[in-house]
């Protein structure tokens, strides 16, 4: 089934998560993404459980939706296959630092050269107008420069500690893929190709400092940066009799309700740091203790039958585990059992958004090392002979029987 970007040729250079997971979802979306592989493959093929070799849980997720051609630019025949695939795409996409990419003679210049409609994506670590231009980034690296793990302790942590997610990698690959699709509507409105820098460091800056720039909005500032609810060190999933429930209890009409509930209908009349949001912000922690000395009274169950029939937000506390039993994902088919050709029953996330013509869809299972390279180079035009050179000399390889669906 064609997709919203049916047509969409992007050379993928990327690896591990965050240039993955943003030409996942423009492959999700339609675009044919050949994933350029070195010889070993991309590093996340390495990453644990795994039924066999190379195929690592971390990079059937990140990497559906792609054909791989396993391809050694390092060697002169490589980088002419490289250039004849860019020739013939509407992107390339890296996060090779720039550098690297230089001394290959793949900087946006020299490729815009071969092909001049087409847009180059370079995710990097830092803006290269910085001091921190050459330096390497990672997802730990930048939360810690972003202050996430500071921002952690100042909520309760012992220590600074990171977030448990490939939180900046992720949030920077969704900004590659959206940066790629305005760049792609502009070259489909003036057949202008452009280069496009996407740094890590600014792009979570920019997150971050969207909920706790506080007083450092103003010149001068008149008050401290941090936004006072996010960091009370008492907001956390509260307790009950037997667990925890996830509640927000955020306006006045919320807080009046769980007034009644809890037999204290005067509450925000009563006692002042609960009369506006500006007031239960600035006692944060007080209001959030105050919650949980009451929820710890009823049983999960209980609160959120009476949190729902108020009409107040509530949620159950998921673990990993119970994540794949919630009734909601598993009502909508979230959690989709497949036979992937060589890694056998496989459980996939479905597409979360929902298209009335032209849905993402599942194309092409994540591919083994170089699974395509034979099929993408007879596309290039190279006759049998060039091609079996190639394979030959180790500048291609290839492995498997294609997985297309």
């Amino acid at each position: 089934m064609d997709g919203p970007l049916t047509g969409i040729r992007i050379v993928d250079l990327s690896t591990v998560v965050m240039g993955p997971y943003a030409t996942r979802i423009l492959g999700d979306y339609g675009a044919d993404i050949i994933k350029v592989e070195k010889p070993g493959g991309d590093t996340s093929r390495q990453i644990t459980p795994m039924r066999n070799p190379r195929m690592g849980a971390p990079f059937i997720h990140l990497n559906r939706n792609k054909r791989s051609i396993q391809l050694d630019v390092r060697q002169p025949a490589g980088l002419e296959v490289l250039l004849k695939l860019v020739e013939d795409s509407d992107v390339f996409f890296t996060n090779i630092r720039p550098k690297a990419l230089a001394k290959l003679g793949l900087e946006s210049e020299a490729l815009r050269e071969r092909n001049p409609q087409l847009i180059t994506v370079a995710m990097t670590g830092f803006g290269q107008d910085g001091r921190y231009a050459a330096d390497p980034a990672y997802d730990d690296l930048v939360q810690g420069l972003c202050a996430v793990p500071s921002l952690q302790q100042s909520a309760g942590c012992d220590v600074p500690r990171y977030v448990p997610l490939a939180f900046t990698d992720r949030s920077v690959g969704l900004h590659a893929a959206i940066a790629t699709l305005a760049a792609v509507v502009h070259r489909h409105r003036t057949g202008e190709g452009q280069a496009i820098e996407i740094p890590m460091f600014e792009t979570m800056v920019d997150q971050v400092l969207g909920d706790h720039m506080g007083g450092m909005t103003f010149d001068p500032p008149n008050a401290a940066p941090g936004y006072m609810r996010l960091l009370a060190s008492e907001r956390r999933p509260c307790p009950t009799s037997d667990g925890y429930v996830c509640a927000l209890i955020y306006s006045d009409r919320d807080w009046h309700r769980f007034a009644q509930i809890i037999g204290r209908p005067t509450l925000l009349q009563d006692d002042p740091r609960f009369s506006s949001a500006g007031e239960r912000t600035d006692h944060a922690d007080f209001v959030s203790r105050f919650v949980a000395e009451q929820t710890v009274e009823k049983s999960t169950e209980e609160w959120i039958k009476l949190l729902r029939e108020a009409d107040i937000p509530v949620a159950p506390l998921h673990t990993l585990e119970s994540l794949f039993d919630d009734p909601h994902l598993q009502d909508v088919g979230f959690f989709q059992a497949c036979e992937h050709p060589t890694e056998g029953r496989i459980r996939q996330m479905d597409f979360p958004s929902k298209w009335s013509s032209t849905p993402p869809s599942t194309r092409y299972f994540a591919p083994q090392l170089g699974e395509h390279s034979v099929e993408i180079l007879a596309e290039l035009g190279l006759d049998s002979e060039s091609i079996t050179e190639l394979l030959e000399s180790g500048v291609v390889g290839e492995e498997c029987s294609p997985s297309s669906k």
